[in-house]
């Protein structure tokens, strides 16, 4: 008796064996390895697709730090103008306010210059009018040396 006989239990065993092994391959093995499969591709597309986003991120990081430079540039831009213009209107302002100041210096010239020349015609009429009332009074009275002196201190004291 040999340990190892082939007879035909053995047969069908083997036979039921390459059975079970077809049908598990059918029914088992081949659904397994698509879950398998598709189980792995849904990963490889979830790696990818955080491939993706981070590579979008990185991009967005840049174009954010991009605006902002273009953004604090022009922030920069506009300080500066706004300082160039108000420069500009200061001194502007301060051309005006010197342009307002020689017409009010030059009005009150003329004006000083209208008033002296107001007051000189007035002291020329009264000098004009003390010559007259002088002469009168020189002339009512005999000239003398005496009486011409007192007439003419009169007349400068009241001058």
């Amino acid at each position: 008796m040999n340990p190892v006989s082939i007879n035909g239990t053995l047969l069908v065993q083997i036979l039921v064996f390459a059975i079970l092994v077809v049908l598990l391959y059918k029914y088992l093995y081949g659904p397994l390895r698509r879950i398998m499969n598709d189980r792995s591709a849904r990963i490889a597309d979830g790696l990818a697709a955080a491939e993706r986003g981070k590579e979008e991120l990185e991009l967005a990081q840049k174009r954010a730090a991009e605006i902002l430079r273009e953004a604090k540039e022009k922030a920069s831009e506009i300080i500066a103008q706004a300082e160039r213009r108000g420069i500009e209107m200061r001194e502007e302002a301060q051309i005006k306010a010197r342009e307002e100041a020689d017409r009010i210096i030059a009005g009150a010239r003329a004006e000083i210059e209208v008033e002296e020349n107001r007051a000189r015609e007035q002291l020329r009429g009264e000098l004009i009018h003390l010559v007259i009332e002088g002469s009168e009074k020189i002339l009512q009275r005999e000239i003398n040396p005496e009486n011409h002196r007192e007439i003419t201190d009169r007349l400068v004291a009241q001058l």
